[in-house]
């Protein structure tokens, strides 16, 4: 796949910049996008982002078209990664629930995303069966055993360039202190990044990037209160890595449901929302990389 040299602030970066452990070695917070699907990898890509994230919420809604509750397997969310870093170069950060079993399958886990091509993914230490960290219901596992999940993880990974983000669901289901807890615990693990998730107001945002040192990333989801901060707020605050989950989602099937609504009831779908042209939308896809192997090539 043709895919366009990385640009970030004019300055053209190279595969070695662009790996996600020298994004993070910057000076700046990396933002990270939710992708829910290779298409919108790409746009974010096209945005100029440097590194995109691979939801689990939008991967569940994207291929059944149903809540994140741990419905989609080892397997798919592997093979979902695998075709979104084929879709871009800029690093994916994968969401890896909860390693999907025991040792020996955190173990495959571990090594299944790292031939899907990923930069990083985040194991959580909810109880089974999981849930979106913003829903109600998180249920915890015990912190002994999340430890030794985590170093499970560390140990699968080896030398791999693949970081390793222990997440905790704690905040939503046992209070900002035990989620700090944990996350420090998870820190002596050997992971190279913690991350709280469930983080809805900005004192409980706050509370975290006070109390855990080191590096540590955010989710901000929009809706909540956390919006309210830009990213060099969160920058300021001490966080390295930012995930804006549902941003993309969110605003496309709201789009869609608004060009779906005009259609129905003007019987045409012109004088619609905003859309991308034929052509913009094949440039997006890449279309001309396989015009060009087609006229070389083709018979």
């Amino acid at each position: 796949m043709l895919i366009a040299p990385t640009e970030i602030r004019g300055v053209l970066l190279s595969a070695a910049d662009r790996s996600l452990r020298s994004l993070l070695e910057g000076p700046g917070i990396v933002p990270a996008p939710g992708a829910a699907d290779s298409i919108t990898a790409r746009i974010v890509e096209a945005a100029g982002f440097p590194a995109v994230y691979m939801t689990g919420f939008g991967a569940t809604a994207s291929r059944l078209g149903m809540p994140d509750i741990g419905l989609l397997s080892q397997t798919e969310m592997t093979e979902h990664a695998r075709n979104m870093t084929r879709a871009v170069s800029i690093p994916v950060i994968a969401d890896a629930d909860t390693g999907y079993g025991g040792p020996s399958n955190i173990d495959r886990t571990v090594h299944e995303y790292l031939q899907a091509g990923v930069a990083a993914i985040h194991l959580e230490d909810q109880a089974v069966p999981k849930r979106c960290g913003q829903m109600s219901g998180v249920r915890l596992m015990d912190v002994d055993t999340s430890v030794k999940r985590l170093r499970c993880a560390v140990r699968a990974r080896g030398s791999a360039d693949l970081l390793i983000i222990g997440r905790t669901d704690a905040l939503p289901a046992a209070g900002v202190e035990e989620a700090i807890r944990r996350a420090r615990l998870y820190q002596e693990a050997g992971v190279d990044l913690v991350f709280v998730d469930g983080i809805k107001r900005i004192e409980e945002l706050e509370a975290v990037a006070a109390a855990v040192e080191g590096p540590k990333a955010v989710s901000v989801v929009d809706g909540n209160e956390t919006t309210a901060l830009t990213a060099a707020d969160l920058q300021d605050l001490g966080f390295r890595l930012a995930f804006y989950a549902v941003t993309a989602l969110f605003t496309a099937t709201r789009a869609v449901a608004d060009a779906l609504a005009h259609l129905k009831s003007a019987g045409t779908p012109a004088g619609g929302p905003p859309q991308h042209t034929y052509d913009e939308f094949s440039r997006l896809v890449g279309a001309e990389f396989h015009k060009d192997l087609d006229d070389r090539y083709g018979s």
